[in-house]
């Protein structure tokens, strides 16, 4: 799986999925304070997913119809890193296929999968 972490991504989450054999940019070590949109583009570019705990891209993708890959939504506030690093890798085992061209957002007892 190839993905954009966005710079509120926790390192330990972007290290697992290295860890586990994902291709990936994190925009914390790259372009960092980039504008949401250039995040977005730069993921769309690369046709990679955005991994971001940010809600408004949501309103990039939904009501301003922006191109995506895909996006993850990571709603997993107030959880220790390694147990949300632990919850992302396995998303990306089980749902690969699932995430490409969805909007995903991922809570501590959830997933949600859709297409925008």
């Amino acid at each position: 799986m190839k993905w954009v972490a966005d710079e509120n991504i926790d390192r330990q989450i972007v290290e697992a999925l290295r860890a586990d054999g994902h291709q990936g940019i994190y925009v914390l070590e790259t372009t960092p304070t980039a504008a949401h949109e250039d995040v977005l583009a730069m993921a769309s570019d690369e046709s990679a997913l955005l991994l971001t705990a940010d809600k408004d891209f949501g309103d990039l993708v939904y009501r301003q119809g922006r191109a995506s890959a895909g996006v993850v939504f990571l709603r997993l506030a107030g959880i220790p890193s390694g147990q949300k690093a632990s919850i992302v890798t396995d998303v990306a085992r089980q749902h690969a296929d699932e995430l490409m061209g969805s909007f995903t957002v991922i809570t501590r007892n959830a997933i949600r999968i859709r297409m925008p």
